[in-house]
């Protein structure tokens, strides 16, 4: 008795999944075919097509179609699926097929509009540790302000150096000249004295001489 109950059971909870089933698809079988067919492009300008899109029929999650190299597709699918439009770089599209078409085909032009993503920024570093950057960091020499640059550029030993090793300047060359120039009409009557005929001179040399500064300018 016992075992005659159970598979009565059994025998009902299968009819009761076969009906089920049974409805499912004679309401998934109600809904008409269509042959849907179109191209995808770019939204901000439709001369440039976007090629290889993949399309998800999310009403049927088991169907998916890729569009050709020229964006073109045309497939058999039903009234009222909704398929998704995605693509890599654009932002994904869903469409709906509408109900009660005449000629039971459908032809769309897909427009999808470009998605930018903004990457965090990413910055690669030298050091492979922190001890590593510790260590740098510690031995790092700092660069010198604006105030301590300005200060080694108007040392006097830089100015003094720059001083020597520059060449004249206009002005000086013509200071120089009207000095000399000057010079020359001021002693035009005047008799330069010869300083081989000064004996103040000749003793002069002759000490340098015997204390050998001569010698030792050689």
């Amino acid at each position: 008795m016992g075992f005659y109950i159970y598979m009565k059971k059994c025998f009902l909870a299968l009819l009761v999944c076969l009906l089920t089933a049974a409805a499912a698809f004679a309401q998934k079988g109600d809904k008409p075919l269509v042959q849907f067919t179109g191209i995808t492009y770019n939204a901000d300008s439709t001369r440039i097509i976007i090629p290889y899109v993949t399309i998800t029929n999310l009403t049927n999650k088991g169907s998916v179609v890729v569009a050709n190299y020229k964006g073109y597709f045309s497939f058999v699918t039903r009234e009222n699926d909704t398929l998704r439009f995605t693509a890599v770089g654009y932002a994904p599209v869903d469409m709906v097929i509408p109900a009660n078409l005449e000629s039971k085909s459908y032809t769309v032009k897909v427009l999808m509009k470009p998605e930018v993503i903004v990457l965090p920024a990413f910055h690669m570093l030298p050091w492979a540790t922190t001890d590593e950057f510790k260590k740098d960091f510690l031995t790092m020499k700092l660069a010198d302000d604006d105030l301590e640059l300005a200060r080694k550029n108007l040392s006097k030993g830089l100015t003094g150096v720059s001083y020597t090793e520059l060449p004249r300047d206009a002005s000086e060359i013509q200071s120089a000249v009207a000095s000399d120039m000057h010079n020359r009409i001021l002693n035009s009557h005047s008799l330069m004295p010869n300083p081989l005929l000064n004996p103040l001179a000749w003793g002069s040399l002759i000490k340098s001489i015997s204390a050998g500064d001569k010698s030792r300018s050689n």
